[in-house]
């Protein structure tokens, strides 16, 4: 789902962290989906690995919002 063009402008930290949470998570299923999908094994290996180094940094973005981390609190 894209943004609306007020999200894309807004000034808000927490409008542009949902906005990549959210991109983030379709990507990852987009990955997990095509390891299904291609016979290569090796590939396959690197779309995993992609899909668990995205749902990380997904997961930090996600406590930056909950101010989770030392660094991200308020």
């Amino acid at each position: 789902m894209n943004p609306d063009k007020s999200e894309e402008s807004s000034t808000s930290a927490g409008v542009h962290s949902q906005n990549i949470q959210r991109m983030l998570s379709d990507l990852i299923v987009h990955l997990r989906q095509d390891t299904v999908i291609v016979d290569e094994p090796r590939f396959g290996a690197l779309l995993e690995t992609s899909a668990e180094v995205l749902g990380g940094l997904k997961t930090a973005f996600e406590h930056y919002d909950q101010g989770k981390e030392r660094a991200w609190k308020r």
